[in-house]
């Protein structure tokens, strides 16, 4: 494969064993062990990079040089995917470090299909439609604006369509491109009446497509397979791009987005990113005592914190709550007071001119606290300061009148500032959705770690994860490539296949095999079908998975039928939807809501006559509001 740069799968490694697992980690890996358990990965040498030409913007056609009109030069990694992405039609997936670029690349697809449909000098707008799916509305609304302002000069319109926004009909027969959640975009492709939009579609954009292993993956297979039924059913060609971290099995998703792998996979290691990354993992014994559990990890906080100060080094800490920000920040100042170390986190400018700046930008802040901070190196940021004192910080840290800077996850979506160092403390953290606490992301540890070293401000870069020694193997896993990952689809085929028939793409249980055959749950079922339930014997008996699919199927069949959402003729394999199913997909209810409803009794029984209170106890037991939580007072 011309296109895979993986220096992991062919270097020198060493085996790191937890508990009865042992990781292959590249050579050069250093571990301790004392008060906490530590690893540390060395970042890849990047001198490869070196020796690849780059392309010139000005060496590019006309349409290329409007679109990228404020660059010079493409980087490395858009220098290799230019061919294919700016000069073909090939299906692409993209894997590269954060910080890569990845966005340009898009760009020169986006300009790609712009040229497929200009007519002497004429751009078609009314003839094309570019779909840009990102994982979180904040991301949607950074894209929306960032391809907003570049498209402009072609007189497109770029809008953005998620769950906080609404878009007339004529606003989206009047927009280029669209930037979605998947689920926003899963919504609209479920209803009949959205044909004629998605028969314009000619450029779909998955952004980090390595999802495919949380919990909304399985939107992203629905997606996909549904793009390719359409497109079989229509023969109109729809070009998929999916852009992602680094990711082991890049030849499965690959596969999944019917990628050619001599043409258009492309891999690039740890070696392609911006600046070279060292990960450091530290794993923090449970204690039974809570407070003692809290000050390991500030101990631990600290000595890191002070091992890079130390060195002359800035440092971003990231905290999972705003309160946090604070509470640590005053905490490493006691440390290192009590300690006798304080004035290594003081910033030692080497001109007077320089302090007396800082010092009066520092006298302009109004929050008492981070004022007193400051005068000793430490900052804070999180989403709750006023605006004018998150700039003032913003200026201090970037003139580097702030050494540690304490801040939320917020920050690594939005401001870049120059760090050569990130910690992240915990990775405990509370999901709205759920109600509860759960682990942080990998994609918001990529994103933190991204913002490690940045390109035009260090030449290497430090990543630190302090975390639960039961939770280090995990976390070391995903940021080092070590599992393959696997697909979520089976927990919500119930609510995928009634969209599917209520739809008309599937009316038999043969058309719904066939359905399947095009998710990416198909593929790792062949691949490791022990992790979806598949014994030896029955890979053995049925190496196809036919059998296992069409019982899958069946069963997922007889259950909409017995909550009255599909009817399913078991003689004939034919399924049909009914008024129940076609709502339940029009407006995203689940299936495990639908089950509720019919088979609650007592006061949630849902009868032809129903009082208020029933209707409040329906929707109080429905599993789209389980974790909605109720203040006291309200």
């Amino acid at each position: 494969m011309p296109f895979v740069f993986d220096a992991l799968a062919s270097c020198e490694k060493i085996g790191v064993s937890f508990g009865a697992s042992t990781y292959c980690l590249p050579e050069g890996t250093k571990r301790f062990s004392g008060l906490y358990e530590e690893i540390t990965v060395p970042g890849f040498d990047n001198s490869i990079v070196k020796n690849i030409e780059q392309i010139n913007v000005k060496d590019m056609d006309e349409l290329g040089q409007k679109g990228f009109q404020n660059y010079v030069k493409l980087n490395v990694v858009q220098s290799l995917v230019f061919e294919q992405t700016y000069k073909t039609k090939e299906n692409l997936l993209v894997c590269a470090p954060t910080g890569a670029g990845k966005t340009n690349i898009a760009m020169l697809a986006i300009l790609n299909t712009i040229h497929e449909h200009t007519f002497k000098s004429q751009i078609l707008k009314d003839e094309f439609k570019i779909i840009y799916l990102a994982p979180m509305k904040a991301l949607a609304a950074e894209m929306t604006e960032t391809f907003g302002k570049r498209l402009s000069i072609f007189g497109l319109k770029v809008r953005e369509l998620t769950g906080d926004t609404v878009l007339s009909k004529s606003e989206i027969v009047n927009t280029q491109m669209l930037v979605l959640t998947p689920e926003k975009w899963d919504v609209i492709t479920r209803k009949p009446g959205v044909s004629s939009l998605e028969s314009l579609v000619r450029l779909m954009i998955i952004d980090e497509v390595h999802l495919l292993h949380d919990s909304r993956g399985a939107v992203i297979e629905a997606i996909v397979a549904r793009c390719f039924r359409q497109i079989e059913m229509s023969q109109k060609s729809v070009r998929i791009i999916g852009l992602s971290a680094t990711l082991p099995n890049y030849m499965d998703v690959a596969r999944f987005l019917k990628v050619n792998p001599q043409k258009g996979l492309f891999f690039f290691d740890g070696r392609f990113r911006p600046v070279p990354l060292t990960q450091t993992f530290i794993g923090v014994p449970r204690t039974s005592s809570s407070q003692s559990i809290n000050s390991n990890m500030d101990e631990v906080c600290f000595i890191k914190a002070h091992e890079f100060c130390r060195n002359g080094h800035q440092i971003l800490i990231f905290v999972h709550s705003r309160n946090g920000t604070s509470k640590l920040a005053l905490i490493l100042k006691a440390m290192a007071s009590d300690r006798g170390v304080l004035r290594d986190f003081v910033a030692l400018n080497s001109t007077e001119k320089n302090q007396s700046m800082g010092k009066k930008l520092a006298h302009s802040i109004r929050n008492k606290l981070l004022y007193d901070l400051v005068q000793y190196g430490f900052g804070i940021h999180h989403a709750g300061l006023a605006r004018h004192d998150r700039n003032i910080i913003e200026k201090l840290f970037t003139k580097g009148y702030i050494k540690v800077l304490v801040c939320t996850a917020t920050l690594a979506w939005g401001v870049n500032l120059p760090a050569h160092a990130v910690i992240i403390k915990g990775t405990d953290v509370f999901d709205s959705q759920r109600g509860t606490m759960c682990d942080l992301g990998v994609l918001d540890v990529q994103q933190i770690f991204g913002r490690a070293g940045r390109p035009q401000y260090e030449e290497t870069g430090h990543g630190v994860i302090i975390t639960w020694k039961d939770k280090m193997a995990k976390y070391i896993e995903m940021l080092t490539r070590q599992a393959p990952i696997e697909s979520q689809f089976q927990s919500r085929l119930y609510d995928n296949l009634n969209a599917e028939i209520a739809l008309g793409t599937v009316s038999s249980i043969g058309e719904a095999v066939e359905w399947l055959s095009y998710t990416y749950f198909f593929i790792r079922a062949n691949k490791n079908p022990l992790a979806y339930g598949i014994t030896y014997a029955q890979l053995r008996d049925d190496p196809n998975l036919s059998r296992f699919l069409s019982k899958l199927v069946m069963d997922a069949a007889e259950k909409l039928d017995m909550n009255q959402m599909i009817r399913y003729d078991s003689l004939n394999g034919f399924v049909s939807s009914t008024d129940l199913g076609r709502i339940a997909s029009n407006f995203y209810i689940k299936f495990e809501t639908i089950e509720m409803l019919n088979t609650s009794c007592g006061p949630c029984r849902f009868t032809s006559v129903v009082t208020d209170e029933t209707i409040l106890l329906l929707i109080a037991n429905a599993s789209e509001f389980s974790q909605m939580k109720v203040r006291n007072g309200f």
